[in-house]
């Protein structure tokens, strides 16, 4: 099993966060019209805002040491009663489907108790899967699940809180 490390990103990491959303990015052009720029990467303003916000808690992902993704927790929250949303989860290719996605989760649930709000663009269907599985699974049943648009797009959005027993 490798070892997996959940850590807060901190203000000299801001940098590699935005190097990172590029490949964020890149896999969501897949689902939404996104194109490259002239210069070769996606046209993404700077969300040093966003990373700075007091509510938005940026996280990297390391497995073995080794960079392997990003996740946030932030408050953009669409759902009524909802304290903490993911916002943005990446995770490499080469660490997909070997149980770190959803150590990320769990961890992260387990560290931030209250009510939360997690969504995917329906039309991204290795999302709608994972979500799917892992919502029940890790809620032992108890959660919400609702329908909506965001930007046009149908997502789905769940609600649930915690804590509860991680298993």
């Amino acid at each position: 099993m490798p070892t997996i490390e959940l850590h807060p990103a901190q203000r000299d990491e801001l940098d590699t966060l935005e190097n990172l959303m590029q490949f964020y990015m890149y896999d969501f052009s897949e689902w939404l019209p996104l194109k490259l720029a002239d210069h070769g990467f996606f046209s993404i303003q700077p969300k040093l805002d966003y990373w700075r916000h007091p509510g938005t808690q940026p996280f990297l992902i390391r497995v073995d040491d080794e960079l392997a993704g990003f996740v946030t927790v932030d408050t953009e929250t669409q759902m009524a009663g909802a304290e903490h949303n993911i916002g943005y989860f990446f995770l490499t290719r080469r660490f997909r489907g070997q149980g770190v996605a959803q150590f990320v989760v769990s961890t992260l649930l387990s560290r931030l108790p209250g009510q939360w709000q997690i969504f995917h663009i329906d039309a991204n269907l290795p999302a709608r899967r994972f979500w799917t599985g892992l919502i029940p699974a890790l809620s032992g049943g108890e959660f919400t699940r609702q329908q909506r648009e965001v930007d046009g797009y149908p997502c789905t959005f769940y609600g649930l809180r915690t804590p509860f027993s991680v298993a």
